[in-house]
């Protein structure tokens, strides 16, 4: 008999979620509601610059290790435009292959065997994967449906001596609350008297709607110098598939995590980096205009599966929308998702993947609306099936 080819930390760490359901939608031609990928490609500009990169034959060897120069410098003007933070490109910006992989060459850097890494449940299963693979042990917080209030108090009961680091996000995938100035000063100072390390996943910081503001917990009193902040390029320019993200913080946590990154892919996307750069520079009507069209998606969404007959949390920022499924007639979001591409031409990704324990969100299904409003209208069409 042949030894099990794989460690015990991966148990668990199959073939994921958003494979599995976009497999099943390209299988049944199902509008994809489920992954949270955009249909249109980003801005114009952004994607010639990247084609003159490839011509011109200046970008297409390896990049520096730590990114450009051009972007590095980029990176820190947008954190000092759009948070009046003031960062070295030098010595305190890392450019990465998204932001999965600076989260997990983060928790790689910072976590050793048996350290305990605190988390916002439900997680993006890149944070458990990442935890696992760094040797940590995963500690929930619990954002309770329906409506996923981050309550401090579960927070303070969530450290123990063994706690090593907090891992954040927000807006939050995949419930779409966009933590509070409050929530976030009240995490600062838990943090601060623990004296423990922040990582802080930040790709949907362009993404927030109505009233809500988004608040990196960097720019709090005592948070600058333990705060490795992760944004992308992806979902702010609608450029997933391109995979550039960076790591902003103290120089010894970007230190640390870049000597972990650079035994993953040292570089990546070298004629895709001058591109973003010049993305990072465009103008505010750009941001403005991202939002605001994503905020009316949010609402034709939101409408048509209420019109359901579906109960729904409306989210204040990012890509999803949740709902509960049990008003149709399901209790089972997995089931009810495998079913539903087959049977109803839709595909979505069930909620109790994401949970620490998934029983706690096995009636809730997340939708996307990262999609053009045509298509979540075909969507919507489709799924009426449902509640006749």
């Amino acid at each position: 008999m042949v030894r099990s080819p794989g460690a015990a930390r991966i148990g668990g760490l199959d073939e994921t979620i958003f494979d599995e359901m976009s497999a099943l939608a390209v299988r049944h031609d199902a509008v994809n509601l489920g992954q949270g990928f955009p249909d249109v490609d980003g801005p114009d500009e952004v994607v010639e610059a990247a084609v003159d990169a490839l011509r011109s034959g200046r970008h297409n060897q390896y990049a520096p290790g730590g990114g450009i120069p051009s972007l590095r410098m980029a990176i820190a003007g947008h954190q000092r435009r759009f948070h009046g933070q003031e960062v070295d490109p030098d010595t305190e910006v890392l450019v990465t292959t998204g932001a999965t992989e600076a989260v997990a060459a983060a928790l790689l850097a910072m976590v050793d065997p048996g350290d305990e890494v605190v988390a916002l449940d439900p997680y993006y299963d890149s944070y458990t994967a990442g935890i696992a693979l760094a040797g940590g042990i995963r500690v929930p917080v619990t954002l309770p449906p329906p409506d996923f209030a981050f309550d401090v108090d579960r927070l303070v009961a969530a450290i123990t001596p063994r706690t090593r680091l907090l891992l954040l996000n927000s807006p939050h995938n995949p419930t779409g609350i966009v933590l509070s100035r409050d929530d976030l000063a009240a995490i600062a100072e838990v943090v601060v008297e623990h004296d423990l390390l922040v990582v802080t996943d930040e790709v949907y910081e362009h993404l927030v709607y109505d009233d809500h503001e988004h608040v990196p917990i960097a720019t709090l009193p005592g948070m600058a110098e333990r705060t490795l902040t992760i944004s992308s390029a992806g979902k702010t320019f609608a450029l997933t598939g391109w995979k550039v993200g960076w790591a902003v913080g103290p120089p010894p946590l970007v230190k640390a995590t870049r000597a972990v990154k650079q035994f993953l892919t040292y570089s990546s996307g070298a004629p895709l980096q001058p591109a973003i750069a010049g993305a990072l520079d465009l103008p505010d009507s750009y941001f403005a205009g991202l939002s605001a069209t994503m905020e009316r998606r949010r609402d034709l969404l939101v409408d048509g599966l209420v019109g359901l007959g579906m109960e729904v949390t409306v989210p204040a920022g990012g890509y999803f929308v949740s709902g509960d499924i049990r008003p149709l007639g399901f209790d089972d979001g997995l089931a009810f998702c495998r079913m539903l591409p087959e049977q109803v031409g839709v595909a979505a990704i069930p909620h109790q993947v994401f949970w620490d324990d998934p029983a706690t969100g096995r009636h809730l299904v997340r939708w996307s609306f990262a999609k053009r409003s045509s298509v979540l209208e075909a969507g919507l069409d489709r799924l009426a099936a449902l509640a006749g």
